[in-house]
């Protein structure tokens, strides 16, 4: 399971970052990778939690293909139960997010049978799905193309974060496929209308215009104001309670979509009462009255 989440302990002490030890909790873990999807996705965090996973497909864009798909999903499902981690940032290696589909893998593709197909594209809903439902929060940080797929998983994070030069597009049209996979996230982050508009002709956008749809949620000027992005959204979560982040992503599943009657007044009082009586509802409120940082926000604290 560990073997894309492979880091030199050296590389480690050159970045900054913490090697963990426990191969089952911990998704940074020091060992011999033999996969074949050895060094396709690398997996950096702090001692604090921040975690930065990277597409490492440079000389591709960063392209899909299957292995890389395998790669994802590996590495969002350890990291969705794996202790410490308080946030997730999703980057392209090489100054591109994702380009999309790997023209060799989608020639396979053409030579496959439907059923193969129907196979192979559902590892794609899944690896999508396991970035969705991680609890902690995931942040896109884009830079370059962000084209089919790759706009899809920018679209499937809580936030997303562009330089100024970054570009997008919907491109599957021109290839006469359609952007089925991605469609469930892409639509709930930037609506009906705007899907239709951007799907249907697949015109390439920039990031001013993905923020200003909600593709979006922030523009950088350039490469190191991304990464000043990066450390500001994780001093802002870190100090938040790591159960409440999950809870209030869940909160808003349960909630969207939902007529504001009774019961959905009685269960927004059962979940906030919960959350009152909860350990870090009593912590939090216990160190807000003491003046005093709460558990979670302590320096150095793994969450």
């Amino acid at each position: 399971m560990a073997g894309t989440l492979a880091m030199a302990e050296a590389q480690a002490r050159q970045i900054g970052t913490s090697v963990m030890t426990n191969p089952i909790v911990d998704p940074l873990v020091e060992l011999v990778d033999t996969s074949p999807t050895a060094g396709l996705v690398q997996v950096e965090g702090t001692i604090e939690g921040a975690v930065t996973v990277t597409l490492n497909r440079p000389a591709r864009r960063n392209a899909f293909d299957a292995d890389l798909i395998a790669a994802l999903e590996e590495v969002f499902r350890t990291l969705a139960g794996a202790e410490g981690v308080r946030v997730v940032f999703l980057r392209g290696a090489g100054g591109s997010f994702c380009a999309g589909g790997d023209l060799e893998w989608m020639r396979q593709g053409a030579e496959r049978s439907e059923d193969e197909n129907r196979e192979d594209t559902f590892e794609v809903a899944k690896m999508l799905k396991a970035l969705d439902d991680l609890p902690q929060l995931t942040v896109a940080l884009v830079e370059g193309s962000a084209f089919a797929g790759g706009a899809g998983l920018a679209a499937a994070c809580d936030l997303a974060v562009a330089t100024a030069g970054a570009r997008f597009s919907f491109s599957e049209a021109k290839l006469g496929l359609i952007p089925a996979t991605i469609s469930p996230y892409v639509i709930r982050a930037i609506g009906p209308r705007h899907a239709r508009a951007l799907f249907t002709t697949a015109r390439v956008f920039d990031a001013a215009y993905a923020e200003r749809i909600g593709l979006v949620t922030e523009v950088a000027a350039d490469a190191a104001a991304l990464d000043a992005a990066r450390d500001r959204i994780a001093s802002e979560i870190l100090a938040c309670a790591p159960g409440a982040v999950a809870d209030c992503k869940r909160l808003v599943e349960r909630v969207h979509g939902r007529e504001i009657d009774h019961d959905l007044m009685q269960d927004t009082a059962r979940l906030l009462a919960a959350a009152r009586v909860g350990e870090e509802g009593q912590e939090g409120v216990r160190a807000f009255l003491d003046r005093r940082k709460p558990r979670w926000a302590e320096d150095g604290a793994p969450g």
